[in-house]
Order: C-alpha cells, then sequence, then structure tokens
C-alpha cells in the first residue's frame, strides 16, 4: 500500500508506492554521451583553458590544477545592476537577471565524476564552492548562491566533462523559502539536528556516517534513492562551516555517488547545495541533497507538484549498504 510521506523542509507530501520497490525496470539507465559534437575540443581540458574565460580561482600545485572555477560563458544571471521590478500589466512582471553564473570544472580528467576523487580533491571541490558563496556574499545584488553539479543528460548536463555551476541570483528562490519556513515551523531546537538524531537512532535510513557527516535516504525521500548529506555541526551558512566540516561533507558526497554507481548503475543525477541565503540569520542548517535521475515526471507531479517515489527510502538504503 502506497504512503504519504510529509518533507518538513518544504511541507509538500511526497508519495512513496511501496509495493512497486521490486520493479527495476522502471528506472532509467544514463544516456552514455551529452555532446552533440563529440568531435568537438572539451573547453574544460587541461591545453584548452583559452577556451574559456580567465579563471577566477583554481586550485592546485603550482603550474597545473585540480579544480577550476571559470566565468560561465553563456550567463543565465549576469551584471551588477539592482533587481528592480516593472510591472508591465495587470499580470505581467519582470526584472532584471543580474548576478553572477560561474562554472567549476571538478578535475582535469574528462572522465572522472566526483565520485572519482580522492580525499583531499573532493575536499578541494567543495571548498571552491565555499570560497565562492563567501565571495558572492560580498556582493550587493546577489541575495543567494545556488550550487549544483548535472551529470548525465537526463540531469540536465550540456558537456560530458564533469563540472558544476554556482548562480548567484539577485532573489531568494522558492525552494530556499519553503525550506526557511520549514525551520521556522519546528519547534525546538533545529529540524535537521533533530532529524539527524533520530536517523541515528532508527538506523534503517542511515547510508553512512562519521564523526563530522551523515549520509541518510530521508524518509520524505521524493524520488528512488535519493539522498540528503548533512554536516553533524549546526551551521546556518555553508560558507560559514568550518573547514574541516566542509571537507568531510565532500568526501561523504563521494562516497554516497560511489555507492550509488556501485549499486543502481551510472545513472544520471544532480547535486544541490542548500545554505541559507546570505545576510539571512533565521533557522537553518545547510546541507546537500542527491537526486539520481531515474525515473521521469508523468502528467501527475507534473500537475500537483507531488512526486512519487516507487523505492522506499528503507528499501534504498539497505540496497546501497549492501544490507
Amino acid at each position: 500500500m502506497s504512503q504519504l510521506r510529509l518533507n518538513p523542509l518544504t511541507g509538500r507530501w511526497v508519495t512513496v508506492a511501496v509495493d512497486r520497490a521490486d520493479r527495476p525496470g522502471d528506472l532509467i539507465s544514463r544516456q552514455l554521451t551529452v555532446e552533440s559534437d563529440p568531435d568537438r575540443r572539451c573547453p574544460f581540458c587541461p591545453g584548452n583553458e583559452e577556451a574559456t574565460p580567465p579563471a577566477l580561482e583554481t586550485y592546485g600545485a603550482s603550474g597545473t590544477w585540480l579544480v577550476r572555477v571559470v566565468p560561465n560563458a553563456y550567463p543565465a544571471f549576469d551584471g551588477n545592476e539592482p533587481m528592480r521590478v516593472q510591472n508591465l500589466g495587470p499580470a505581467f512582471t519582470q526584472a532584471s537577471a543580474s548576478g553572477v553564473h560561474e562554472v567549476l570544472v571538478l578535475s582535469p580528467d574528462h572522465f572522472a565524476s566526483w565520485a572519482d576523487l580522492d580525499d583531499k580533491h573532493a575536499g578541494l571541490a567543495i571548498a571552491a564552492i565555499r570560497d565562492r558563496m563567501e565571495d558572492h556574499a560580498r556582493l550587493s545584488t546577489v541575495r543567494y548562491t545556488q550550487a549544483i553539479v548535472n551529470a548525465g543528460r537526463e540531469a540536465g548536463a550540456s558537456l560530458d566533462h564533469p563540472h558544476g555551476q554556482l548562480l548567484g541570483i539577485p532573489f531568494v528562490p522558492g525552494e530556499i523559502a519553503d525550506e526557511e519556513a520549514g525551520f521556522r515551523r519546528f519547534e525546538g531546537s533545529c529540524l535537521l539536528c533533530t532529524m539527524l538524531e533520530a536517523e541515528l537512532r532508527a538506523g534503517h535510513r542511515v547510508v553512512q556516517a562519521d564523526e563530522r557527516a551523515v549520509v541518510i535516504c530521508p524518509f520524505w525521500s521524493g524520488a528512488p534513492y535519493e539522498m540528503l548529506v548533512m554536516p553533524r555541526l549546526h551551521e546556518v551558512h555553508l560558507e560559514n562551516a568550518e573547514p574541516p566540516d566542509v571537507v568531510a561533507v565532500g568526501r561523504a558526497i563521494r562516497d554516497a555517488l560511489r555507492l550509488l554507481r556501485a549499486k543502481v548503475g551510472d545513472v544520471a543525477y544532480n547535486i544541490v547545495f542548500h545554505t541559507a541565503p546570505h545576510h539571512h540569520e533565521g533557522p537553518f542548517h545547510w546541507h546537500v541533497h542527491i537526486v539520481p535521475r531515474v525515473t521521469s515526471l508523468a502528467g501527475f507531479e507534473q500537475g500537483t507538484g507531488v512526486l512519487t517515489n516507487i523505492v522506499a527510502p528503507e528499501v534504498a538504503a539497505t540496497h546501497l549498504t549492501g544490507g
């Protein structure tokens, strides 16, 4: 029998169709390539640095790089004009899309995803995200920075070379506003601190845990094998987190993706970093969502916004951990 489970972060219901958990044919495999022109030189490979704008940051030994941050050549947000809303009619409102849009090249290796990084390299990747968020916070026109990694065409990637994106935007997006409201609704201590403790006690949705970071398949998972990565130490902003906690979360992401690949296959996925908006000090706990793209959104999901998960998170966690 299916269940409705409430996501306390957003206040939205998800459907967990537990009777369909043993239907592997419902899961979508990743397409092998992303680029429409495989003969084109990869702009993110070493030796092709001139194909991108000059780097904003590079990480690695002198003369080489392991992680590189460059401006996006086709930015969705650009410029430093203050956000001014214009009403063009009774139902037509617009504003300039000011902000910043950057690309995070995860590795010089064209085939090395986050799952393939060693401990130091995984730490560098998330440290770069932290550093860029810190810089974005100084910009008066940027209210929130969204960091993402899209892996695979089904997840929205436009290039095969593993990379992420950082978008500094002039407003607080609805998903983050909903999560902030979820933290405010929760009575007592921090929502995620309480959830983390409860999940560790329950045990059956924990994918891995160490002294600094925990990975779970959350009770309210809206997608098969969805995972939530959380630092144990409470901190509102990712850019203010202690370096050992940032590095630990980077390694935990790597380990979670390795388990996903080993147990489910080379599937597409999104990594989404959630932190409190810049200059917001209200209740929040920064965290990372890993969402495999192994099912498609059908009419019900698109019409209602209610996600349907055909693999219960308890089953997913057991599968990932080999239980």
